[in-house]
């Protein structure tokens, strides 16, 4: 029986050609089952932390608040927790609320990255500019709110400095009884912050900024500089340290006072959309029947 080579030659090539397409269709049926684990692992990281990106086709509605002193984010007894827990369940999820101690400006200003389109290390998602900006329609539309107590109100008005060197505004700054921490500015706001409330006491070792200003009258508005009294009518302040109390008791009183709050919350009900749950009308803020001494 006489060999043929080139018979020979032509099985072999043929059998090579199958098995590289078998181990490319391999390849791509591992790669595509990879792709979509990894897109599920993201939407159920994300879904738990609570942090998810908004919808491209709605406006991105953010609330921070930060905590002042040392107060962890997740201290039960503080309005502020409690604040932030109501509003997380009555309202829609494309709404994203977040808490922070005063420390951590840089963290919520990544969170608010993230909310806005980019990734948490500042790189860009798809749908934002190749020149490494989000879109200026994205950040026009977003609605930022900003709220804090003590050193966490000076913490308000340093991250609207770092989110105004990145061209997104703020809808509404609320500081209460501020103080500020070594090295910062909290009187004078921004003024890609469209408008700004300042609460206060002038009462103990440690009280609230009297006054805050804007930076630029024409773009920023002030609301008001408004001073709250406890001298006749003490506030209740369950679960704070007798210590805490006696060392600065009118700076406890005003943020532990639920009148104080209720002004916070109003504020805040009126730049965010309908929640699911109905909701009564608060009207317009006015101050009205619980309305402190306000001064200019």
């Amino acid at each position: 029986m006489e060999f043929n080579s080139t018979k020979f030659s032509s099985t072999i090539l043929e059998i090579c050609v199958r098995a590289l397409i078998g181990t490319c269709a391999i390849a791509l049926l591992v790669c595509t089952a990879s792709a979509k684990s990894e897109t599920a692992s993201s939407a159920t990281s994300s879904v738990l932390s609570g942090a998810s990106p908004t919808s491209p086709t709605s406006p991105p509605f953010i609330v921070v608040g930060f905590l002042g002193g040392f107060v962890p984010h997740n201290e039960p007894h503080h309005p502020e927790v409690q604040l932030i827990q109501d509003l997380r369940q009555e309202y829609p999820k494309d709404v994203y609320f977040g808490l922070f101690e005063n420390r951590k400006v840089g963290e919520a200003y990544k969170t608010i990255l993230n909310q806005l389109g980019a990734k948490e290390d500042g790189s860009l998602e798809a749908g934002t500019r190749g020149d490494g900006s989000l879109l200026e329609d994205k950040k026009r539309q977003a609605h930022i709110v900003l709220f804090g107590h003590s050193w966490g109100a000076s913490a308000v008005v340093a991250l609207s400095r770092k989110l105004e060197r990145a061209g997104i505004p703020v809808t509404l700054t609320i500081q209460i009884d501020s103080v500020a921490k070594p090295f910062q500015n909290d009187w004078l706001i921004p003024p890609n912050v469209f408008q700004a409330v300042n609460f206060y006491q002038t009462h103990g070792l440690v009280h609230g900024r009297r006054k805050i200003v804007p930076a630029d009258p024409v773009r920023t508005t002030i609301l008001g500089n408004f001073l709250w009294e406890y001298q006749g009518e003490p506030a209740a302040c369950p679960g704070f340290s007798w210590r805490r109390r006696l060392l600065s008791k009118g700076h406890i009183e005003i943020e532990c006072d639920r009148k104080v709050w209720s002004q916070v919350e109003t504020l805040l009900r009126r730049r965010l959309p309908n929640p699911v749950s109905t909701q009564t009308d608060t009207g317009e803020l006015g101050l009205p029947e619980d309305r402190p001494r306000t001064k200019d």
